[in-house]
C-alpha cells in the first residue's frame, strides 16, 4: 500500500514561531501523501483568559461550554488553522483548511453526562474516508482542525489527539500509515527534568503502570492513550515525538500496543 504520514501538531509549537516554522518546513519536506491535524488549547486558554471566560479542565480534557466553544471554534478553526495553511502554501504545499464540518469528514455526537458534564464536547462517530481519500489522490494536504460538527448544525470541540487516531485507524484500511504526535519534548520523557531521558516504546501494560506512579499525568494521560488506540486497531507506526525529528520520529517514543 502507499504510504501517508499523518502528523499532529500540538503543544507550545503552536506557540511558538521558530518551532511552528521549522515543523511546517520538516513536514513540506515528506514527499509523501500527508493530513496534518492541530490543536490550539493553550492558544484558546489564553485568549479565554484575556475575555474573562473560565478555563475549566479535567485530565488534560476541555470542559467546553457555550463561551468556550465560541473561544475554541475562533482560534482553531481561525487563526491557527488559517496561518497554518498560509505557511503551508509559502512552503509550495497544496493545504486546504479544514474542521470537521468541511466536507463532512468527522462526524460527532455530544459526550453524554456520567459523572462530568463536558458540555459541547463531540465524540467521533464516523470519519469520511472517501472524501479524504479524494482530497488526498488530487495533492490537496488536508489541515484539519479540533473542530468536528453533529450533522444538525452543532459544532462540537473534539480533542486532536482523538482526531489523529481516529483518521489515522480509518485510513490505515487504505494506506500504510505512519501517525506522528509531534510537540516540543524529543518524546515521552522518563524525568520531565531531563529533556534527554526519552523513553524509546511505551506499550499498553507500562502505561498503566505508569498512571498508577504518576509519572505521566495531564494531557500526556489522552495522548499515550489515543496513540495505543491507533496503534491497537492497524495503524503500523505510532510515535510521539519532537517537532525537529519529523524525518527520523523513531528518535522519540513509538507507542505500540501488545
Amino acid at each position: 500500500m502507499e504510504k501517508l504520514l499523518i502528523v499532529k501538531l500540538g503543544g507550545k509549537v503552536l506557540a511558538d514561531e521558530s518551532k511552528l516554522n521549522a515543523a511546517l518546513s520538516s513536514f513540506a519536506d515528506s514527499s509523501l501523501r500527508k493530513i496534518l491535524i492541530h490543536g490550539g488549547g493553550n492558544e484558546a486558554s489564553d485568549l479565554a483568559e484575556k475575555m474573562n471566560v473560565p478555563v475549566k479542565m479535567i485530565e488534560g480534557r476541555r470542559i467546553t461550554d457555550d463561551s468556550m466553544l465560541e473561544i475554541v471554534t475562533m482560534v482553531y478553526g481561525g487563526l491557527i488553522n488559517k496561518k497554518i495553511v498560509a505557511q503551508l502554501q509559502s512552503l509550495k504545499i497544496n493545504a486546504i483548511g479544514m474542521s470537521g464540518a468541511d466536507g463532512n469528514i468527522i462526524l460527532s455526537e455530544r459526550r453524554p453526562v456520567k459523572t462530568i458534564d463536558y458540555g459541547n464536547v463531540g465524540d467521533i462517530k464516523k470519519i469520511n474516508s472517501g472524501n479524504l481519500v479524494k482530497l488526498l489522490e488530487n495533492d490537496f494536504v488536508p489541515t484539519i482542525c479540533a473542530l468536528t460538527h453533529d450533522g444538525k448544525g452543532q459544532l462540537l470541540n473534539t480533542n486532536a489527539d482523538t482526531i489523529a487516531a481516529a483518521i489515522a485507524e480509518t485510513l490505515s484500511e487504505c494506506y500504510d500509515v505512519e501517525l506522528c504526535y509531534c510537540f516540543e519534548f524529543r518524546g515521552v520523557l522518563e524525568n520531565v527534568a531531563d529533556k534527554n531521558s526519552v523513553i524509546p516504546e511505551i506499550d499498553n501494560k507500562e502505561f498503566e503502570k505508569m498512571k498508577i506512579s504518576g509519572s505521566i499525568n495531564d494531557g500526556m494521560i489522552p495522548k499515550i492513550f489515543n496513540a495505543l488506540e491507533a496503534s491497537k486497531k492497524g495503524v503500523q507506526k505510532v510515535y510521539i515525538c519532537s517537532y525537529e525529528s519529523l524525518d527520523h520520529p523513531s528518535k522519540g517514543t513509538q507507542i505500540c500496543f501488545k
